[in-house]
């Protein structure tokens, strides 16, 4: 049986050693459309001979997360500061509170972010991290349908937590693109779930993630790494030939291991058997995701006889995008999922978001002249870099 396994993998590795487009300059790297869309489901059609069962997946799946850690150069236990957190501009909304955030993730770097929580709820409720993709603007957290969906998600009843991505928002300490900005955002989501389990009415049982594009990514890295993640629905981003195009999401060698190739699919399926939610469309690099890689995925969850607990929802006519009808679709899942109460939040058959307050990016600021940012935080590409190593 091992030399049948190890066969497979050689011949998954060699098979994707044919197929890839690697960057001259980094062939250790997968980024952008690494493959073509045949090549994508060829690749996956490879990886799936190196694996039968549960047994033979989950040596697989550690196989996979050793090198996500490995290739980010991740820590098993990273040397964190403490958390500390900055709180401030308490709004009190229909339903719902909003108060703007801030505390420390590795030593002299600040992750930013809006805090939203339900009002009239009792006892410990579900906890939810919002994620969000890249913008011309680099204002994503503070978006109009960034905050719709924290919004209903608090008036649902979760405390949901929204933060930056780096060089994003308030998250000015360093550019966006600096070469370990994968490894940063991971350990700025680790961050951001150990601030929201602190917080005393969440349930750490109920622990959710969600997010659009290169928050989808985010999403799917963070479930991935660490169990404390209970629900995940990434958004738009999960696909067979495209590995992310920015250096957030492939700059570093969490793809191509010397012992293996993966992709976005796999890192996705190591979710498994916590529930997951894909929501793809027809526009961008999801638009064959209910033929290619949710059946994959699909496949991964019945060795665990919990085909039920993925799901994937399609929408042809309809582009990259975290808009109001994938909203929908998101609300539906977190609230079956976490234990949330939808009712919260409906009208006349349907989600209703009118009753939420979109604030100016002003009032969201973290940052601000009554509210600087700690003298101590580090500034500068090089010097976070250095932060990093």
């Amino acid at each position: 049986m091992k030399a049948r396994i190890a066969f497979a993998l050689c011949y998954a590795i060699g098979i994707a050693s044919v197929l890839a487009q690697p960057n001259p300059d980094r062939p250790d790297l997968c980024q952008g459309a690494y493959f073509t869309e045949a090549q994508g489901a060829e690749a996956l059609h490879s990886f799936a001979q190196t694996y039968h069962d549960r047994a033979s997946w989950e040596t697989r799946a550690a196989m996979i997360r050793k090198g996500i850690r490995e290739g980010m150069q991740l820590p098993d236990k990273p040397k964190f500061a403490l958390l500390q957190p900055i709180r401030h501009s308490l709004r009190k909304m229909n339903g719902y509170t909003v108060e703007n955030v801030a505390f420390e993730s590795v030593p002299g770097f600040f992750v930013t972010g809006n805090l939203y929580r339900p009002l009239n709820t009792a006892g410990k409720t579900a906890g939810i991290l919002c994620t969000h993709g890249h913008g011309a603007d680099q204002n994503n957290r503070l978006m109009e349908y960034t905050q719709q969906r924290c919004a209903t998600l608090a008036r649902m009843g979760a405390v949901v937590f929204a933060y930056d991505m780096i060089g994003y928002g308030d998250s000015k300490q360093c550019s966006h693109k600096i070469p370990d900005a994968l490894k940063l955002q991971t350990l700025n989501s680790i961050r951001a779930l150990d601030f929201l389990t602190s917080l005393p009415d969440v349930d750490t049982s109920r622990i959710g993630v969600t997010g659009e594009s290169g928050g989808g990514t985010q999403t799917f890295l963070l479930t991935a790494l660490d169990s404390r993640v209970k629900v995940a629905a990434p958004v738009v981003m999960v696909s067979a030939h495209f590995f992310g195009g920015c250096t957030c999401e492939s700059g570093m060698p969490i793809h191509k291991r010397p012992t293996h190739q993966t992709s976005n699919v796999e890192i996705a399926a190591l979710t498994a058997p916590r529930p997951l939610l894909l929501i793809s469309d027809g526009k961008d690099w999801t638009k064959n995701t209910p033929n290619v890689e949710f059946p994959y995925i699909h496949t991964v969850y019945g060795y665990y006889r919990a085909k039920e607990r993925v799901e994937n929802v399609h929408l042809p006519t309809e582009g990259h995008d975290y808009g109001p009808n994938k909203r929908m679709v998101a609300y539906r899942f977190l609230a079956k999922n976490l234990k949330l109460d939808i009712n919260r939040v409906m009208k006349d058959g349907q989600v209703d978001e009118s009753p939420n307050t979109i604030l100016d990016s002003t009032s969201l600021q973290v940052f601000n002249a009554g509210h600087p940012r700690p003298a101590r935080a580090v500034v500068g590409d090089d010097a976070i870099m250095a932060l990093l190593k």
